[in-house]
């Protein structure tokens, strides 16, 4: 039995109207979920507002209304608590319900443009080979030990959060990875969550549908460095122009990694091939199965958090050079035919343009770059004709097709990322709008030692147009359409 005072500790309180002394059976801010002597917290949100269900809420038996505006009518029996933020309040409100977990573990949170997903799964597996009970928060998968659970979000809500975090400190999990994406941040779900450290990748053009310029998305990201605690340790890439900026009012003990520019952690890329690449850490030459500059970067960050929360310097190596590309990451794949199939998450013009760089800086330049690329729909416009412009500067053949369209016309965004496209590299593109007929089109212009990237899904296993998830899995497709043309 939980007290709804109990599970306000903490909480910034305008009013109260009713008594708080109740016990209370769960928390909830979807009115759907509400059952009898729940606490409802009305969220505001970029669609709907909360505030709307209150009554609904009440009807299905609400104990306890959590809200920054009181509604009209008062219903006897409930208490309705009056505060300033419901985002903030509700995820105080879930720390406090689920007994603060975050400070019963060591919590490291990845955030950035480029980078999050590998380097948080990466951290997982690292420590796990390492002999330590470890969690995962993440774009795709939240695991507690070695059980697996599904994601929707890169930054769950606060309510799982918490939840999450509870099952790992009960089944005794000493560190736990999540990533922590703008949205996460702006909409409160990490405030009251105790971090041992933040990691700083990148920042790139993305988000700019929902954060109002770049500056805002920048001091977003920057916040949850400003609110890290003196305890916990701030690592950030010194190559990029935005990680001095992350530093400059955190109470953090403050750590850099790069590769070009002085640093805590250095690096230096000595070979590379689509096998490898003999890299240099803190000069202790290894080799590891990552490829690309960007992965060096990666790899970097989890040395240099692997340092800092304790593990060996030599053990940290050895495990590094053993760890695999994470799925829908630089994943690929050599036919029969010697076409090499690349699958890569890259869906910003940034990470487009380091996995074309990268490819180009390996191949010996007879083999043919086809790339095959979209844009996703209901998201930011202006990265689109960027992203057409980078595809066929660094390609030989591009073929634009559809992303995820969700609820816009795939044609129409085609247009906009062929609108980017230099006029002496027109001849080299060409559109076709279903995916699957695209990739089936890079791989029959593909001859022996040609290279194909299909770029922007990476992982995802589902293709989402007008509000309906189809299954679509682009390495599953490119494996069987070349498994096909060998015969």
């Amino acid at each position: 039995m939980i007290l709804l005072k109990d599970i306000l500790y903490k909480v910034t309180i305008e009013s109260v109207v009713g008594n708080t002394s109740v016990a209370v059976n769960n928390l909830e801010f979807d009115s759907r979920k509400v059952s009898l002597n729940d606490i409802f917290v009305a969220l505001k949100g970029t669609v709907s507002d909360g505030h709307q269900f209150i009554k609904k809420a009440a009807d299905q038996g609400a104990l306890a209304i959590i809200c920054e505006t009181l509604p009209d009518n008062i219903v006897n029996g409930i208490t309705y608590v009056q505060v300033v933020d419901t985002h903030k309040a509700l995820a105080i409100m879930a720390a406090n319900f689920y007994g603060n977990p975050s400070e019963d573990l060591k919590l490291v949170g990845i955030t950035g443009t480029n980078g999050k997903t590998t380097i948080s799964t990466l951290l997982y597996k690292l420590f796990k080979k390492a002999g330590m009970e470890v969690g995962l928060i993440s774009t795709v998968n939240i695991m507690v030990g070695d059980t697996e659970h599904k994601t929707s979000h890169t930054t769950p809500d606060s309510i799982t959060i918490n939840y999450y975090l509870r099952k790992m400190v009960d089944a005794g999990v000493e560190f736990c990875f999540m990533e922590v994406s703008s949205h996460g941040i702006h909409q409160k779900r990490t405030e009251a969550l105790q971090f041992a450290g933040g990691v700083y990748t990148n920042l790139s053009h993305d988000h700019l549908d929902y954060h109002k310029d770049f500056a805002e998305y920048r001091d977003v990201k920057k916040s949850f460095f400003d609110n890290l605690p003196k305890a916990a340790f701030a690592l950030v890439n010194a190559d990029d122009k935005n990680g001095a900026v992350m530093l400059q009012n955190t109470k953090a003990k403050k750590q850099t990694y790069a590769l070009k520019t002085f640093a805590d952690f250095k690096a230096q890329i000595l070979e590379s091939q689509f096998s490898g690449q003999l890299i240099k850490i803190d000069n202790q030459e290894l080799w590891v199965k990552l490829i690309g500059g960007f992965n060096v970067y990666n790899l970097l960050a989890i040395y240099g958090t692997a340092q800092l929360l304790g593990l060996k310097e030599l053990e940290t190596l050895q495990l590094i050079s053993t760890l695999d590309s994470v799925d829908g990451r630089f994943q690929y794949l050599i036919s029969e035919k010697k076409i090499t199939a690349i699958v890569d998450y890259a869906h910003t013009p940034d990470a487009l343009k380091n996995v074309l760089e990268t490819i180009n800086s390996i191949r010996t330049g007879n083999e043919e770059v086809i790339t095959v690329v979209g844009c996703g729909g209901d998201r930011d416009t202006s990265k689109r004709p960027v992203m057409g412009k980078i595809a066929a500067t660094l390609s030989t053949k591009v073929v634009f097709t559809s992303d995820n369209p969700r609820t816009e016309n795939p044609d129409r965004i085609i247009e906009q990322v062929e609108a980017g496209v230099p006029a002496e590299h027109y001849k080299k593109t060409i559109s076709i709008t279903n995916r699957k007929e695209a990739i089936k089109a890079a791989c029959q212009m593909a001859n022996e030692n040609d290279i194909i990237l299909i770029a922007g899904k990476g992982h995802e296993t589902y293709q989402e147009i007008n509000g309906e998830r189809f299954d679509f899995d682009d390495f599953k497709i490119v494996k069987e359409v070349l498994t096909l043309l060998n015969k």
